[in-house]
C-alpha cells in the first residue's frame, strides 16, 4: 500500500459530527472533499491527486454524496441547514436546498431517485427527490443521527443515532423507520458490504457488525485502532478500511473474520472520512488536524512507505 497526501488550507472534516466529508465518482476519477471551517468543496482528479477546482457551497459543509450516475453532487451544510447541489461538468451549484437542523450525513439511493439526509440536531432524516431536488419526507430517528448507509439493493438506510447508542433502519419503500438496532456507545460510521448481507456500525468506543437479514448483531469482532469513526468497504467486500482519529492511522481489516491485516497505516491528523473509488485501486481519507487529504494505493500484498506532496489547496 502507498500513502499519499494532497494539503492544503481549511478543514477537510469535521470529526466530532461526522465519518463523512470524502465521496468518489463512479468512474474513479474525481473524489470530493469538504472543506471546513470555509464554505468550500474541493475537487480532486485521482490520475494526478491534484486539486483542479474550489466552490463555494454553504455554511460549515460536512457530508458528500455523488448521484450513480457521476453528473452531481450534494454536499450537507451544517450551519446551513441545507444541501448544495452541484454539477460535476461545470463544477457550479445548481441548488441550495433547506433540509432539517444541522444535516451531516449524505446518502444517495442506487437507482439514483432519492437522497438521504441526516439532521443531527432535528433527530430526523430528509428525503430529497433528485429529479425536482425537493424534500419529499420527514422522517423521525433517533438522538443526534450522523451516518448513514443504503443497501446495495436500495430498500433500506442505515442510519446512526449518536446519542441514543442505536441504529434506525429506513424502509426507502415507505420512508418509515422498520427497525431500531441497540448498539455501542455513540456509534458514528456505517458503510454496507457490497452484497448487502452486513451494516458495519464504527464507534470510537467499539465496533459492530449487523446482519441485516436478522437485524441482530454478529459475533465476529471488527478491530481498529485509536478511536475509530469511519469506514469504507472495498467494492469485493473483503476489506474494510477505518479511520482512526486519535490514531493518526487507518486499519485495514478482513471482514470475514475481524482480523486487522497490517500495522495501522500512518497517514495525517485526525483522519475521520474515508472513501474507495469503484475499481478498488485507491483509498481517499480526510485529515481534520492537517488539513490534507491522504490517497491509500491498496495492494493486498505489499506496504510501502509513503511520501508527502504538497498542493494549494486539499
Amino acid at each position: 500500500m502507498v500513502v499519499r497526501y494532497v494539503h492544503g488550507g481549511g478543514y477537510p472534516l469535521w470529526p466530532l459530527r461526522t465519518p463523512e466529508g470524502v465521496n468518489c465518482t463512479s468512474e474513479g476519477r474525481t473524489p470530493i472533499a469538504v472543506e471546513r471551517p470555509h464554505p468550500h468543496t474541493r475537487v480532486t482528479r485521482t490520475v494526478a491527486n491534484t486539486v483542479i477546482d474550489s466552490i463555494g457551497v454553504g455554511a460549515f459543509p460536512i457530508g458528500v454524496a455523488i448521484t450513480p450516475d457521476g453528473t452531481c453532487v450534494y454536499v450537507t451544510n451544517y450551519y446551513g441547514h441545507s444541501v448544495s447541489v452541484i454539477e460535476i461538468a461545470t463544477n457550479i451549484v445548481l441548488v441550495t436546498i433547506r433540509v432539517g437542523i444541522s444535516p451531516v450525513g449524505v446518502a444517495i439511493t442506487p437507482d439514483g431517485t432519492h437522497a438521504y439526509v441526516t439532521n443531527q440536531n432535528g433527530h430526523s432524516v430528509s428525503v430529497i427527490e433528485i429529479a425536482t431536488n425537493i424534500v419529499v419526507d420527514t422522517i423521525g430517528v433517533g438522538s443526534s443521527p450522523v451516518g448513514v448507509a443504503i443497501t446495495p439493493d436500495g430498500s433500506h438506510a442505515y442510519v446512526t443515532n449518536q446519542f441514543d447508542n442505536s441504529v434506525s433502519v429506513i424502509a426507502t419503500a415507505t420512508n418509515t423507520v422498520a427497525d431500531i438496532i441497540a448498539i455501542g456507545a455513540e456509534p458514528w460510521g456505517v458503510a454496507i458490504a457490497p452484497d448487502g448481507t452486513h451494516a458495519y456500525i464504527i464507534s470510537p468506543f467499539g465496533n459492530s457488525v449487523i446482519n441485516t437479514t436478522t437485524g441482530t448483531l454478529t459475533t465476529t469482532p471488527i478491530g481498529a485502532g485509536r478511536s475509530p469513526v469511519g469506514v469504507a468497504i472495498t467494492p469485493d467486500g473483503a476489506l474494510a478500511y477505518v479511520t482512526n482519529y486519535y490514531g493518526n492511522s487507518v486499519s485495514v481489516i478482513y471482514t470475514v473474520t475481524g482480523d486487522v491485516t497490517t500495522t495501522p497505516l500512518g497517514i495525517g491528523e485526525y483522519p475521520v472520512g474515508v472513501a474507495i473509488t469503484p475499481d478498488g485501486a485507491l483509498a481517499y481519507v480526510t485529515n481534520w488536524g492537517s488539513n490534507s487529504v491522504s490517497v491509500i494505493a491498496i495492494d493486498q500484498s505489499t506496504v510501502l512507505t509513503g511520501h508527502r506532496s504538497t498542493t494549494s489547496a486539499p
